[in-house]
């Protein structure tokens, strides 16, 4: 039995308004993206981790301060939503990322404010709503991201990314996608940013039952429990601090 200093508390956010706004979305999420990739985790993570959803129509999109003091892990999916993300939330997010809350970036979450602020580029891609065909590559095995993952699997159909990507060199390349339009993308990358790990993992578009899949919910759980810190230290300064000089010297 798992102690409570052992649980991975993990925040699920998404926008939730395309599951509102189209009958297309409805019918394959009716509850919403946020409450399916909340249940693949639960399912894969068992009673290591204690799991709460929170969407962008919410008092401060449900990401409080409180909220996020009690989150060692959250998961992020955007879409059409990301202009209306308040900025003060986002730095709210950004802090607790560089003081070691884990984030998961998910699908087209690569545009959020949360990543491009971290990123620092403009996360811009290539695409097409086209219901290609996905294959997807492991290119880490051993890694605790691709464990309980073959050499590759496929999504049968899914929107198509394609380089190039606008974003920083991945600390770590993951998995590697290509399509039956013949393009390529680099679908799973890890960064580590301050004391906090990001996992950005590009299936996921709405139209398309991708987070039922099981290999997409091993995949999203795995990264879970890598971007978990367990007794990381504590840091909570971004600001520069003059030290005194002699500081380094023994006390009389």
């Amino acid at each position: 039995m798992s102690s409570s200093s052992d649980i991975i508390r993990v925040t699920v956010w998404g926008e939730n308004l395309h599951e509102q706004r189209h009958e297309a979305v409805q019918k394959i999420y009716p509850t919403g993206m946020h409450t399916v990739i909340a249940e693949g985790i639960r399912e894969n993570l068992g009673a290591r981790a204690e799991v709460r959803t929170a969407t962008l129509d919410q008092p401060e999109h449900g990401l409080t301060e409180e909220v996020l003091a009690e989150t060692d892990v959250l998961t992020w999916w955007g879409h059409m939503g990301h202009s209306q993300v308040d900025d003060a939330v986002v730095k709210r997010v950004y802090d607790r990322v560089l003081a070691g809350m884990g984030l998961i970036v998910l699908h087209s979450g690569h545009w959020s404010k949360i990543f491009v602020r971290l990123m620092g580029t403009s996360c811009t891609l290539r695409w097409r709503e086209s219901g290609d065909r996905e294959v997807v590559w492991n290119v880490s095995p051993g890694h605790p991201i691709t464990e309980g993952i073959g050499e590759a699997f496929v999504i049968p159909e899914q929107e198509t990314y394609s380089e190039y990507f606008d974003i920083p060199p991945p600390q770590e390349l993951i998995f590697l996608s290509t399509y039956s339009g013949g393009e390529v993308f680099r679908s799973g990358i890890t960064y580590t940013r301050g004391l906090g790990r990001i996992f950005y993992f590009s299936p996921g578009h709405e139209t398309h039952p991708v987070y039922y899949q099981p290999e997409v919910r091993r995949v999203i759980a795995n990264a879970v429990a890598w971007a978990n810190r367990p007794g990381r230290p504590h840091y909570t300064s971004t600001t520069c601090i003059q030290s005194p000089t002699g500081w380094f010297l023994p006390k009389e």
